[in-house]
Parts: structure tokens; C-alpha cells; sequence
């Protein structure tokens, strides 16, 4: 499955929600959409938030974004990312 680094910046009103149930809440819909959280990370600079999912593919990472921008008030900047491993395979490295 595709994974994909989710860059989150808070809206003041988002940053009026924030609570370990939204955290929850937030981790159920990407299940919803087929996904699996591999990692979420809050941080400092350019972006409040880091999540690290799995999901089917760029359409369910499109839905989920704007979704948890729905119930987050969280905009999402969402990046298809492969491993290292993975990009050497597909440039053609053995």
C-alpha cells in the first residue's frame, strides 16, 4: 500500500479542537478510507503536523485529506512518498 506524509498547519479554530479524542477521531477516518497511520508527529515550523499513513492509492489520499480537514479544521499538504529502497528500484539500481 502507498504511503503518504500528510503535512498539517492548524486553522485558529482547529487549534480550538485539539484533543486526544479528535487525535482518535482522525485515526479512524483514515482507517475508513482503507488506511493505516504509521506515525503521527506534531512539530515546529512550516507545518504543525506530520502524519505518516498507508492508503490505497492518490485517490483515498486526496478524500482523506479534505476530510480531516473537515473534521480538523487542520489543512493538509499530502505527499506520496517510497523508500529509499523503493526509488532505487524504480531508477534502476540493483
Amino acid at each position: 500500500m502507498p504511503t503518504f506524509l500528510m503535512f498539517g498547519k492548524y486553522s485558529a479554530e482547529g487549534v480550538k479542537g485539539i484533543s486526544s479524542q479528535r487525535t482518535k477521531q482522525a485515526a479512524d477516518l483514515i482507517k475508513k478510507q482503507g488506511g493505516q497511520v504509521k506515525a503521527i508527529y506534531a512539530m515546529l515550523g512550516m507545518a504543525d503536523l506530520l502524519l505518516i499513513v498507508d492508503l490505497p492509492g492518490v485517490e483515498a489520499a486526496m478524500q482523506t485529506s479534505v476530510a480531516l480537514g473537515q473534521l480538523t479544521g487542520v489543512s493538509f499538504c499530502t505527499h506520496p512518498a517510497v523508500s529509499v529502497e523503493e526509488f532505487d528500484k524504480l531508477m534502476g539500481g540493483k
